[in-house]
């Protein structure tokens, strides 16, 4: 909402029309639906990887609710246009403009990370009281991966795909410790932690491969 009152007040018809199209971008290469869909899923099970490999034994896995996460991903997509527009449709350009999409990627990861601070205050939440110093940098680097993702398709449905997808999917390999360490403690579990190594591993690559600038939308040619 504040990102298009904002736009609204400073290009009106027309700059909204140019902050909401990304969203309707969806002829994109199919490899781009794979990685919004399994980039998630990918970190989690590299992390499980990991750690068979580094303390001998598989961590647990969700396994109840697995056949419905597509379903959940499907239905819960729409529902992200309300952060994406701001981030990645409104903040993301205006900040690649004065410091570089990898930069930008970094500098909006840290504040979505912020922006998300209450929820670990939420009693009854699947984040009350977990450890956000091992969770936030994370976010940084998911933050990384939906600013390659928006640069190479100039899509925001790809991107709130994405989104969708990280928080319905992150699960399926649980990180949460019982009980709760609190909020700005550093013990987190041997999930969290080979989660995180994953995740900035692909972002250390993604970074590298930072496109300059965020693709612009085609359009269709008149007949």
């Amino acid at each position: 909402m504040a990102a298009i009152a904002l736009t609204a007040a400073k290009k009106g018809g027309a700059g909204i029309r140019a902050l909401l199209g990304p969203i309707l971008v969806a002829d994109v290469p199919v490899r781009y639906y794979a990685f919004a869909i399994f980039y998630m899923v990918t970190v989690k099970l590299a992390a499980a990887m990991l750690h068979r490999a580094i303390l001998g034994a598989w961590p647990a896995f969700e396994t109840a609710s697995v056949a419905l996460m597509p379903f959940a991903v499907a239905f819960s997509t729409p529902f992200q246009a309300g952060e994406e527009i701001g981030w990645r449709g409104y903040a993301l350009p205006r900040l690649a403009a004065r410091m570089g999409l990898g930069r930008a990627s970094l500098v909006l990861g840290a504040i979505w990370a912020l922006w998300h601070l209450p929820q670990f205050y939420i009693a009854d939440g699947d984040s009350y009281h977990q450890s956000f110093l091992a969770w936030a940098p994370q976010v940084v680097a998911v933050s990384v991966a939906m600013a390659w993702l928006y640069a190479r398709t100039g899509s925001l449905l790809l991107v709130m795909l994405l989104h969708a997808a990280v928080n319905n999917t992150r699960d399926i390999v649980p990180a949460a410790v019982t009980p709760a360490p609190g909020v700005f403690s550093i013990q987190a579990s041997s999930v969290s932690w080979l989660g995180l190594l994953v995740a900035w591993l692909i972002a250390a690559v993604l970074l590298v491969r930072m496109p300059h600038a965020i693709k612009e939308p085609s359009t269709p040619s008149s007949s």
